[in-house]
């Protein structure tokens, strides 16, 4: 498996950094959209909305339509809409930053798979989060403790004639 090159360690810093914020942000909207799912989709039947006739803040009941789905009875800006917007975009932007640490570090396939399902399953982001930043601080310590050779210094002083070495 290849290891990431030396001159990428800055880079992988800051794709992890990019990485521990996104998936944060990504796990607290998928909390609250998990919450905003069970409101909406269980007998309790209600969405959250910010202004309009309720006040600042109010849960409106949600009925079932004439169509067979369900129709919102609140006034305002549906929060609840809002959160599954706004989980939906940051999840983009996750997978992003799952991408670009994931190909610095030159991780197999599955890894990123893993890593991208974090922002679908509840509390999965916080706990991917903590190990991916564990596992790469460690390894770029590591790597830089130990005078950071490339993978590929190795094999080429190992074929350098004898008076080049």
């Amino acid at each position: 498996m290849p290891e990431p090159k030396p001159e990428s360690f800055s880079a992988i810093r800051g794709a992890l950094k990019f990485y521990q914020i996104a998936s944060v942000i990504t796990g607290v909207m998928l909390l609250l959209l998990v919450t905003e799912m069970v409101l909406k989709y269980t007998p309790i039947h209600l969405e959250l909305f910010a202004g309009g006739s309720g006040g600042f803040l109010h849960f409106a009941p949600v009925v079932e339509s004439v169509h067979g789905g369900l129709e919102s009875t609140g006034s305002g800006l549906n929060l609840s809409m809002g959160i599954l917007v706004a989980h939906g975009w940051f999840y983009v932007v996750y997978l992003f930053a799952c991408f670009r640490v994931w190909s610095l570090m030159r991780w197999p396939f599955l890894r990123f798979i893993l890593l991208a399902l974090g922002g679908v399953v509840p509390f999965l982001s916080f706990i991917m989060e903590t190990r991916v930043a564990r596992e790469v601080k460690a390894y770029l310590a590591k790597r830089e403790s130990a005078g950071a050779p490339a993978p590929s210094d190795q094999t080429s002083s190992a074929t350098a004639p004898e008076g080049a070495r």
